[in-house]
This record gives structure tokens, C-alpha cells and sequence, in this order.
């Protein structure tokens, strides 16, 4: 799920600060999703890019590169590259989640099948690491590639802790860090790194993008549930990681603290859920305040992520990413 469709937004104010670069970047993802053999990979791919995502994770690449006094064009690369590894991942989690629908629209699995998704996704990830050995440093490299690797770590801890009502806290950051927040954080460290700065700047945008990422997803997470209030209007439908058995921090923070066990064992240890058990699921986030608690964490996280902006020289993105930060709880209220 991404941020929402209000005009005048950070991420409006940073894509716009970002115009020129932006325009690179969809060019060159264009041109590389063609397949002279293959007509269906750009067809499935232009499918999920095309699909309105708000390219947050490439901007990031390209503002920590350009807030770094970066002038030459490998950042273009690195964002594409990431909008790539991004994408990939769309492709097969949709396919594992069986999901039917993303941004608004019909999932690539659903339009064409599961074979054509997992394969595209392949075929992109092949393509990401074509585009890293094109800036030449192995420093990038290493950093992007980790990422992937992290990524499929992290969806492969979910997929084994679902279901699972004694998921602790300390799992749950391992899942999230891994299948969301690595790529923040790889994101914007080579935007560092192809800058050629020093060892102390690369670290604090990549803390930067760790506590990004934390908050993002924690967010996304109590937008599955309607929001704090439980009832804002999504883009997804409310209860999906609910029917899906996953164990978010707003549940497993819930399970702790509710002495009726059976509840929970029923609907998400064994799936059997029934009418009316996802309204008693958030009566219960909500008797317990576990929305709030669970937007708490993600603003500590925000925090994180400012604070590691703070020591880097004055530029004008700078201001806009420690707006984006803050966008990414505030959109809950």
C-alpha cells in the first residue's frame, strides 16, 4: 500500500524537486522492461509500473544522491534499479498471497497467471542486477544485492510465523526490516555511496531509511485495520492481512494482552474465521488500544529517521525527507 492521493503531499513536494531525474528514471525502466523475445514481460511489468505507485523508494535513491552534491547519472540507474527490485517483489507476493487486486486494479497473477508473475519478477530482478554492475562499483553492489537476499528473508519469516498466536514483537521487527525496510535503507545509502561520500554520511542515510522503512510499514500495517479509528477508507480492502493470518504488531500486541486466547487461536491459529469475527478482531485492537500503541512505534521510528537526517549538511531535499517522514504516521490521522 502506498502513501495517499492528496495534492501537495511530501512525496508530491520531493517527485517535484525531482522532476528531470524522474523522467530518466521511467525512460530507462521502460527501455529496459522491453524483452525482444518475450512480449508478455513488458506487457505484465508496464501492467504494476505503470499502475500510479508513487515511486517512493527510487526517489529516495535519487534525493540522497542529489542532497549528497551528486551530479553524474549512475543515480538514475540505482533508482531503476530499486523501482525493479520493488516491482519483483510485487510480482511474487501477490502470487503467494493469492491476491487479486493492488492499487485499485487487477493483479498481474489474476490477468495472466501465477507462471507469467513469478517469471517476470525473475526476469526483473535479472534485469536489477544488470543495471548495479552498470555504475561499476562493487560497493553498490554488495549493498543492493544484500538487500534482495534480505527481502526474500524476510517474506520467508512471515510466511513461517503465519498463523503462529505466539509471534513475538522482536520476530515481527525481523519481518518487517526484512521484507520492507531493507530496501529504504538500500535505497538511500547508495545514494551515498555513488555520491562518494564519506563512511559517517552513508551510515546516517542508511539509518535514515531503516527507520523509514519501520515506520512505512507499521503504518501500512493500522491501514489494514481502517487506520487508528478503524474505519478510514482504503485502497485495500480492510482485514486482508487479517483473512490472511498474518501477524502484524497491532495483533500480536492484542494476543499479549488479551487473557481469551481462543478467540484468536480459532481465527488466526487454525483460520477458521466466521461472519463477524474481523469486527470482533478490531473491537478488540481497539479495547486494548493496540492501534495506538502500534502508531506510538512507528512515530519512535520517525523520530529515529529524523534525527539521522539531522547532522547532514543544509540542502533544501533535506527538509523534504524529513517531511516524508513525518507524512508516513501523519497520513493515519
Amino acid at each position: 500500500m502506498g502513501l495517499d492521493h492528496a495534492v501537495a503531499k511530501p512525496h508530491d513536494r520531493l517527485r517535484d524537486a525531482l522532476a528531470d531525474d524522474l523522467t530518466a528514471v521511467n525512460a530507462l525502466i521502460r527501455d529496459r522492461m522491453a524483452s525482444e523475445h518475450a512480449p508478455r514481460i513488458p506487457e505484465v511489468t508496464a501492467h504494476l509500473v505503470e499502475a500510479g505507485g508513487k515511486r517512493v523508494r527510487p526517489m529516495l535513491t535519487l534525493a540522497t544522491a542529489r542532497m549528497c552534491g551528486y551530479d553524474g547519472d549512475d543515480h538514475v540507474k540505482l533508482a531503476a534499479t530499486v523501482e525493479f527490485i520493488h516491482t519483483a517483489t510485487l510480482l511474487h507476493d501477490d502470487v503467494v498471497d493469492e491476491s487479486e487486486q493492488r492499487r485499485g486494479r487487477p493483479t498481474a497473477n489474476l490477468l495472466w497467471d501465477n507462471q507469467s508473475s513469478v517469471l517476470v519478477g525473475d526476469y526483473l530482478f535479472a534485469r536489477s542486477f544488470q543495471l548495479m554492475v552498470e555504475t561499476g562499483s562493487l560497493r553498490v553492489l554488495d549493498i543492493l544485492s544484500n538487500a534482495a537476499a534480505t527481502i526474500a528473508e524476510g517474506e520467508v519469516l512471515q510466511l513461517t510465523v503465519a498463523a503462529n498466536i505466539d509471534t513475538a514483537e522482536e520476530t515481527y521487527l525481523k519481518v518487517i526490516r526484512g521484507k520492507t525496510a531493507a530496501l529504504f535503507e538500500a535505497a538511500c545509502e547508495v545514494g551515498g555511496v555513488i555520491a562518494g561520500q564519506e563512511e559517517q554520511v552513508v551510515r546516517a542515510l542508511a539509518a535514515y531509511g531503516d527507520g523509514l522503512g519501520v515506520a512505512f510499514q507499521m503504518a501500512d500495517d493500522l491501514l489494514d485495520w481502517g487506520g487508528v479509528g478503524g474505519s478510514a477508507k482504503l485502497d485495500k480492502n480492510i482485514g486482508d492481512d487479517f483473512r490472511e493470518r498474518k501477524m502484524t504488531l497491532p495483533v500480536i500486541r492484542a494476543i499479549a494482552a488479551d487473557e481469551d486466547r481462543a478467540f484468536w487461536a480459532r481465527t488466526i491459529g487454525k483460520g477458521d474465521q466466521q461472519d463477524g469475527d474481523l469486527e470482533e478482531a478490531l473491537r478488540r485492537l481497539q479495547a486494548f488500544g493496540t492501534l495506538e500503541s502500534t502508531r506510538d512505534t512507528a512515530n519512535a521510528y520517525v523520530t529515529d529517521a529524523k534525527a539521522a537526517l539531522a547532522p547532514l549538511p543544509d540542502h533544501p531535499i533535506k527538509g523534504k525527507l524529513s517531511d516524508l517522514a513525518d507524512y508516513v504516521v501523519a497520513r493515519l490521522n
